[in-house]
């Protein structure tokens, strides 16, 4: 499977609800994942910890896409170009836009630095 396709999936699995099985599947014990802030994170526990939170804190999805992929599959880099609408639980509602750029290291991604504008 190229690379492309590997985070197609992941994106796949995640409008399916599967966020913290794409997470399980796609993602190397050492990943350090990267926010548009600078904020990193090491290590997949720490990382899951995050998505666990994230994923509890939202009360409704009223929609999520891909709106673009693309891979370097010599360099075994991807970027996604994604947004989701949701409503928190503490009733405010957000449109996020962000792009993730993967870096692979085999099957799983093993860097990820995501760059967006915080909703307002």
């Amino acid at each position: 499977m190229s690379y492309y396709d590997k985070a197609k999936n992941v994106y796949d699995m995640m409008a399916q609800g599967k966020m913290l099985d794409a997470f399980e599947k796609y993602y190397h014990k050492d990943v350090v994942m990267v926010e548009s802030t600078g904020e990193s994170r090491k290590g997949k526990d720490a990382n899951r910890k995050f998505q666990a939170d994230f994923l509890g804190m939202i009360k409704e999805v009223h929609g999520s896409g891909v709106t673009a992929v693309t891979s370097d599959e010599k360099a075994a880099v991807t970027m996604v170009e994604s947004w989701m609408d949701v409503t928190y639980k503490d009733g405010n509602r957000a449109k996020m836009e962000e792009v993730a750029v993967q870096r692979w290291k085999g099957d799983q991604i093993i860097n990820e630095r995501f760059y967006y504008n915080m909703p307002k």
